[in-house]
């Protein structure tokens, strides 16, 4: 993104997330949530997705897309494009934006990365990094059928606006479970995506930051 162009929310959004070096290694926002989950002591294996922001002419929008049913693990769900980080990843932020050029055909000089969300641990045993960026609006992507089925676009406008959140509670593994949704037309995004997306509200709501900042 040309620094000229550059909105001025941009850089207040940085600030209010963690730098872009900051250690992998930081605890799971959601650890005690998901202890009796996980096996015990053994360590999370680390990813990273991408959460990219799109200018539209009609606003920001947040790129969502929808795991491949035959995947062994998550298939059908709402996702960001992300996945392990492997050892040929300098950190976090190479290892999304590898990630989101194998699933999307995004290439990384496509992407400004701004800054990291909270690590958020998963059911799958990931520690999974968020790294969110600003994607190229001119940008086409060519989804890997492979891995994903569907992508779409959801104005951030509406992800920001917490009369569209809702806490659900379903009984798993012994016990009642509360998480959180988004539902959007014929989506529900719900699970660890919308885990990351309350967390980008939160640290936002943190630092004074609200969606009339968001328009331009």
């Amino acid at each position: 993104m040309v620094a000229a162009e550059r909105p001025a929310w941009i850089d207040a959004l940085g600030r209010a997330l963690r730098p872009l070096d900051a250690l992998p290694d930081a605890e799971p926002l959601n650890g005690d949530e998901l202890a009796d989950l996980l096996p015990p002591g053994q360590p999370l294996r680390p990813a990273a997705v991408l959460v990219p922001l799109v200018q539209r002419p009609e606003g920001w929008q947040v790129l969502l897309t929808r795991r491949s049913r035959e995947l062994p693990q998550h298939g059908g769900q709402i996702s960001f494009p992300g996945g392990r980080i492997e050892a040929t990843d300098a950190n976090p932020v190479a290892g999304a934006l590898r990630e989101t050029h194998e699933e999307l055909g995004i290439a990384p000089d496509r992407v400004t990365p701004l800054g990291l969300l909270d690590v958020y641990a998963t059911i799958s045993s990931y520690a999974v990094t968020p790294v969110v960026g600003v994607l190229d609006p001119s940008q086409d992507w060519r989804p890997d059928p492979r891995e994903v089925d569907l992508v779409f676009e959801v104005p951030l406008r509406f992800l920001l606006d917490r009369r569209n959140l809702r806490r659900e509670e379903r009984h798993f593994r012994g016990r009642l479970r509360g998480y959180y949704v988004y539902p959007y037309g014929e989506h529900a995004i719900w699970g660890a995506t919308a885990g990351m997306l309350v967390n980008l509200l939160e640290r936002l709501d943190r630092h004074g930051l609200g969606t009339a900042d968001f328009e331009h």
